[in-house]
Parts: structure tokens; sequence; C-alpha cells
């Protein structure tokens, strides 16, 4: 075979700093845009971004040769110098330091689109930190507690 195919889907979870609540309803319109164009900037397919004012949600397509890693490098650190930049008033936002990853079977994906379009609705219900504990149970992910949080 002379090309490489891969059908790489990863449902990617983090929250800001401390879970500070940063992404204001203003801010969060023209950050999923961003955080759109830096996925196809490198070559990555942006399905769904959305979140609340402490994190965000990200269904992305991943190419060949990039690891999640990497994406989760380019996504988290562009937006953060983006934000800076376009919001002087946001001088102490960061992102927390890791993130979740979990897979998403091409069945799944429009359950997961859904799911990301929904937060708002979503977290008036359950908070973050039951929300991404769920998803580690559900991806069977060994986790400690006490450093899930940082």
């Amino acid at each position: 075979m002379s090309h490489t195919y891969i059908s790489a889907h990863y449902h990617c979870v983090f929250s800001t700093k401390n879970h500070e609540r940063h992404l204001t309803p203003e801010l969060r319109e023209r950050l999923w845009p961003y955080m759109g164009g830096t996925a196809q900037e490198h070559k990555m397919k942006a399905l769904a971004i959305g979140g609340v004012e402490d994190h965000a949600h990200l269904l992305i397509s991943l190419p060949a040769k990039m690891s999640i890693s990497k994406a989760m490098q380019l996504i988290k650190g562009g937006s953060s110098k983006w934000i800076h930049d376009t919001f002087p008033d946001k001088e102490a936002f960061a992102w927390q330091e890791g993130y979740g990853a979990f897979t998403v079977g091409v069945s799944q994906i429009a359950d997961t689109v859904a799911y990301i379009n929904g937060q708002e609705e979503h977290h008036r219900k359950r908070t973050f930190k039951e929300e991404f504990v769920a998803f580690l149970k559900k991806h069977d992910v060994d986790y400690d507690e006490r450093y899930v949080w940082g």
C-alpha cells in the first residue's frame, strides 16, 4: 500500500488552571473558532469544540504522524497565547498542565458532538470534576484522585 490511512478520533478535555472561570461567553464565542483554526492549520479536523467557564471539550481527528500530546500542545499553547494577546485583562489566564484524551469510535461521533455542543445544559446538573472522573471510569483509566486536580 503506498499511502497511510487512519481513523483516530479523540474527545479531549482540559480545564483552566485551578478551574478558574476565565472563559466568559464572549471569550468562548471567539475561542472555539480560533481553536478550530489552529487544528485546521496543523492538518487536524475539529469536529466539535465547546465547553463552559472553566473547561473545554474538543472532538478532533489527527493526521497519521501527529501524536495526541503534540495536538494538545499546539491547541492549548496557541490558544493561551491568543487569549493573552487578544484579551489583555486575562493576563492571569492559563490552561491546566494536563488533559484527558479519550478515543471515540466512528459510531459514537454524532453522540460525542451532541454532548460537546450541549455543555451549558449538561453543567447545570453536573460539575466538571464529576464529569471528568466519570470519563476516567468509563474509559477504565487508572487514576489517583489526589493527583487528578493538580
